[in-house]
């Protein structure tokens, strides 16, 4: 989040005080059965924080473990299911974590619960505030309405109508939903100003001890379903609670863990971060990929993740799409642009190399896909593919043109998707917008050479061009 010289109100279950200049609420200490493993990471607070609220927040495998305590019986046991698509294409021996399976069809409310659950009658009557790009909103309304707290959520435009409605079902009565902003980012600033303004308990997405730790409970019980420690975890990362929560649980009970943690192209906001040695805000992003578009890495999670050397990798939007279509026609599993981001890398050595015969834990973070969009996901998926190509065609304005092009130019197996002409008058030639799906990406030069001898003046768009983006 951005700093900002405002005070803000800060809940920590005994105290309120002001913090100038932080806009995201500290966690409470660990309890005390949970003692502090040794030189375990902390949660970074401003040097002006008042003596009288606690700085030590430890972020360790003992808050992980008491916070599963608290979620048990609340949330869904998800299940750990082996992919045989996935373990055929590796040669390795990939296991998914079915939080799209989980009570909200996302592992967020699991952060979410464990800190709403632990604050103090005052708080809890004061009320929670809280920014989501839908996941998030979704267990905090789930909390709200199993706790008692009344709720409002923050949620950027680009939120799928899906995600919305099921919030407004999950929180009942006890939640308001306030939609603005084009991006999660935006929606956090207003939840923050909301908190300043009216004294509630502001439950961060994933900058926050209490919500990395509860996030951190999914790989404890998957690890804990596979019997044994994964020689690789694959994990989908917005901001980084989910990476955070679980990197401060392997490294005390699992070390030999391999930790990966997979970023969309178009919002990698933790590898900018590392690469700047802290969180920088990114300029643009890809909103796409909803439940992982954030501009800024967070200021608890950074350092978490920073100081563990976990690898980091980013696959484009559109391979994503492709895995997501794969999990749904082959494996049967419906899955959101984030949930699918962990899985998209495997089998794609250039991004990541997993070795033939390993266990790896997969997690498959989130279900809520709004149906109207997988016309999109398949004119993505189709674009990343180089299977469907678009194309500026002049055409005579005669008879017959179109038939010579048809003739003179698509091979037996290719298809055209798209065709947009308006007859100009008094003028030769008139432009067509042409789409082509083939049914082989090997069959583009062949395309483009038939092309080249026309008697057509063709322009192929390229997909790094606004044109096409104007297209998609």
């Amino acid at each position: 989040m951005e700093r900002d010289s405002a005070p803000i109100r800060v809940e920590t279950g005994r105290h309120v005080t002001d913090l100038p200049g932080k806009g995201a609420t500290l966690g409470e200490n660990a309890p005390a059965d949970a003692g502090a493993v040794p030189g375990a990471a902390v949660a970074a607070v401003p040097v002006d924080v008042p003596v009288d609220v606690p700085v030590d927040v430890p972020v360790d495998a003992d808050a992980v473990d008491a916070a599963a305590l608290r979620l048990a019986g609340v949330v869904a046991t998800t299940p750990l299911e082996r992919s045989m698509r996935l373990s055929e294409r590796t040669g390795a021996d990939i296991w998914l974590k079915r939080e799209d399976l989980q009570t909200v069809r996302s592992y967020k409310v699991r952060g979410a619960f464990n800190l709403i659950a632990q604050l103090d009658d005052a708080s809890r009557a004061a009320g929670v505030v809280a920014a989501s790009a839908g996941n998030h909103a979704q267990g905090v309304a789930y909390a709200c309405s199993a706790l008692g707290v009344r709720g409002r959520v923050y949620l950027p435009r680009t939120t799928p109508r899906q995600k919305r409605d099921r919030i407004a079902t999950l929180g009942g009565d006890m939640i308001e939903i306030v939609v603005g902003g084009e991006t999660y980012d935006e929606a956090s600033a207003a939840a923050v100003a909301d908190a300043r303004a009216g004294g509630a308990t502001l439950v961060p997405a994933f900058d926050d001890p209490r919500t990395i730790a509860g996030q951190g409970t999914v790989i404890r019980e998957a690890v804990g379903q596979l019997g044994t420690t994964p020689d690789l975890v694959v994990l989908p990362v917005g901001g980084g609670g989910l990476l955070a929560g679980s990197l401060a649980w392997l490294a005390a009970r699992h070390p030999r863990a391999q930790v990966v943690g997979v970023e969309p192209a178009g919002a990698a906001c933790v590898a900018a971060a590392l690469a700047a040695g802290e969180p920088v805000t990114l300029g643009t992003i890809d909103t796409f990929v909803d439940g992982a578009a954030v501009r800024r890495a967070g200021d608890v999670t950074y350092p978490l993740i920073a100081a563990s050397g976990a690898e980091l990798v980013a696959v484009p939007e559109g391979r994503v799409c492709s895995e997501m279509l794969a999990l749904y026609q082959t494996d049967g599993i419906i899955a959101e642009p984030a949930g699918a981001l962990a899985t998209a890398v495997l089998g794609v050595p250039s991004v990541l190399d997993v070795p033939a015969g390993a266990s790896v834990i997969c997690v498959l973070s989130g279900g809520n896909n709004d149906v109207s969009r997988y016309a999109e996901v398949v004119e993505r998926a189709l674009v990343h593919e180089e299977r469907k190509h678009y194309f500026l065609v002049e055409f005579p304005q005669e008879p017959g043109a179109l038939r010579r092009f048809l003739d003179e130019v698509l091979g037996p197996n290719d298809d055209i998707t798209l065709f947009e002409y308006v007859k100009r008058n008094n003028r030769e030639t008139g432009p067509a917008l042409v789409g082509i799906e083939l049914s082989n990406p090997n069959d583009l030069p062949a395309l483009l050479k038939r092309m080249e001898a026309a008697h057509h003046r063709i322009e192929q768009i390229d997909p790094s061009s606004p044109l096409f983006r104007f297209v998609l």
